[in-house]
């Protein structure tokens, strides 16, 4: 690593270190057999910053990369900027209370893509989304129809019953807090404000059958810090953490408020509802950002389990071993799964020193407790996994998992499909493809929800 590479934040060296081009590439390298069946895009988003730098890794510009698949082939592999303000103001103030924090289009799309009523959708909570088409081009922000006027989180649950999308915004000013459901047709249907204790940020949330659950967590805003323009958010001792659980087109009076140990969660892995109570899954952290804005403690996957009788919730950890990016199948979002699956985090220093690292998709069959992994081998680290089902499958977990893996052996990636129930460490098929950077969140999308 040269002195230059040295003096730079871990989230812009290494595999973390941004792309300076945008490519198509038709000519790919497959090894193995892709199914036929998979006829759609893997899409994933990240924080790639247009003028190569910035101050956190949560600040970057969005770049999609995405791989098209159909009849068995991989067609084409793309990478492509969200056509976002700051493509054509590089210089554009990223937190500004006057102007990027209040201009609902002036996101970074960096965090999510998902496909939903006919729409490719690139999410950061901060800001209206933005809609691409099927070749990964910027249409642009997307506010409803007008119903929409603030900001939409980057994790929406979408219901495998209904077809629809409920999500939630959040806000450094009143309302701190607005729940959104959007028809499975793509209209903007429910707009209803939540009284929350302040403004906080929530990063993710929950959806069951019946409910919605949010989580109130101490992670605030900070005005002073949002005027120096830094990250505005730091851990509160005396904000409380609590769950709310609402109808699904329920309003403010409807929330139930439970409480729980102070904690921090990005991701939960899944919610349902089982003999009255709530069950959910997450990847929880005992805090952040107490010591600053690159202060991540490791998460690991626990349990809460609301007695809504009691109204107790207890909190069981399912594993020791640090895990992030938990996933179920898009078919039990919302009810009951056996099956989920998360990327092996063993520590930070596994992205600083990815030649030492040993990177792995981890599956928890949370009936017996049994956790098993694929295995991608020595200096090799996958992101997230998205689920797939197999055609006439017979079971949950007869599917496939599919995520890009960086190898840092020869400073290339691939994009990878493993076998989910069987969790062998050999794919089913693999893509070459040059150098993709660490991201954060992808999904496939198949032909028939967005083209």
């Amino acid at each position: 690593m040269s002195t230059i590479e040295e003096e730079l934040p871990m989230h812009l060296r290494g595999n973390w270190a941004p792309l300076q081009d945008e490519r198509t590439i038709t000519s790919l390298k497959v090894t193995g057999t892709i199914p036929t069946e998979l006829d759609g895009r893997y899409l994933r988003n990240g924080a790639n910053p247009i003028t190569g730098f910035s101050d956190h890794p949560f600040l970057g510009d969005g770049m999609i990369h995405g791989i098209r698949l159909r009849d068995g082939q991989a067609e084409w592999y793309r990478n492509r900027y969200v056509q976002t303000p700051f493509i054509a103001q590089p210089d554009r103030e990223v937190i500004d209370m006057e102007d990027s924090l209040t201009d609902m289009t002036s996101s970074k799309a960096n965090t999510n893509i998902v496909g939903h009523a006919g729409q490719i959708l690139a999410l950061e909570e901060g800001h209206f989304p933005y809609v691409l088409d099927g070749d990964l081009d910027t249409v642009g922000p997307t506010d409803y129809s007008g119903k929409l006027t603030g900001s939409f989180t980057a994790h929406p649950k979408i219901c495998p019953t209904t077809g629809e999308m409920v999500g939630f915004g959040y806000s450094l000013m009143e309302p701190y807090l607005t729940y959104l459901r959007v028809s499975a047709a793509g209209e903007l249907v429910q707009v209803e404000n939540i009284t929350v204790g302040g403004p906080t940020m929530m990063h993710d949330f929950n959806m069951t059958e019946n409910h919605v659950i949010f989580m109130d967590l101490p992670a605030i805003f900070d005005l002073e810090l949002a005027i120096k323009g830094e990250m505005p958010i730091r851990w509160s001792d005396d904000y409380g953490a609590r769950l709310g659980v609402m109808p699904r087109n329920g309003n403010d009076a409807s929330v139930v408020w439970y409480d729980i140990d102070p904690c921090y969660v990005f991701h939960p892995m899944n919610a349902y509802e089982e003999d009255g109570n709530i069950v959910i899954d997450v990847a929880r952290l005992s805090h952040i950002w107490r010591d600053g804005p690159m202060d991540f403690p490791e998460p690991a996957l626990h349990r809460w389990t609301i007695d809504t009788a009691s109204g107790r919730v207890t909190d069981d950890r399912i594993d020791d071993m640090p895990a992030e990016f938990p996933r179920v199948p898009d078919d039990r979002v919302g009810v009951k799964h056996r099956y989920g699956y998360m990327m092996a985090n063993a520590a930070a220093s596994a992205f600083e020193e990815p030649m030492s690292a040993n990177g792995a998709i981890l599956k928890y069959d949370l009936e017996t407790g049994k956790r098993t992994s694929v295995e991608v081998g020595a200096g090799r680290l996958p992101g997230e996994s998205s689920f797939v089902p197999k055609a006439n499958a017979t079971s949950e977990d007869d599917g496939y998992l599919m995520t890009y893996v960086f190898d840092a052996n020869t400073d290339s990636s691939e994009f990878a499909i493993f076998d989910a129930g069987s969790m062998s460490n050999d794919p089913v098929a693999t893509v070459e493809l040059p150098r993709v950077p660490f991201g954060f969140h992808g999904n496939w999308v198949p032909s028939a929800t967005a083209d």
